[in-house]
């Protein structure tokens, strides 16, 4: 399984800044891949981003959830404990 966040941002948002240091926390347990949704809006669109900031669980190349908005650490870790097992192979939703 191949995972990693995609995390949508541009230099203007605020709430962007404000997450940053959950993203380098979180990035010790799967890449963090940040997508500046101003300089590549293809991107942002193919993953329907409306909203910034937007963090997306990618695995195995497939977007599986996403979270929109400025959330704390333990929110991002909660959601990620709850979102990976069940991308796991053979793992009955």
């Amino acid at each position: 399984m191949s995972a990693k966040l995609l995390e949508f941002w541009a230099p203007w948002c605020k709430p962007c800044k404000a997450i940053e240091p959950a993203l380098e926390e979180l990035a010790k347990r799967l890449p963090v891949e940040r997508v500046n949704a101003d300089e590549d809006p293809d991107t942002a669109a193919q993953y329907d981003v409306l909203s910034l900031p937007t963090v997306v669980l990618v695995v195995d190349g497939e977007a599986r959830g996403s979270v929109v908005g400025a959330r704390s650490l333990a929110h991002y870790r909660s959601w990620l404990d709850e979102m990976l097992p069940a991308a796991e192979p053979g793992h009955d939703a």
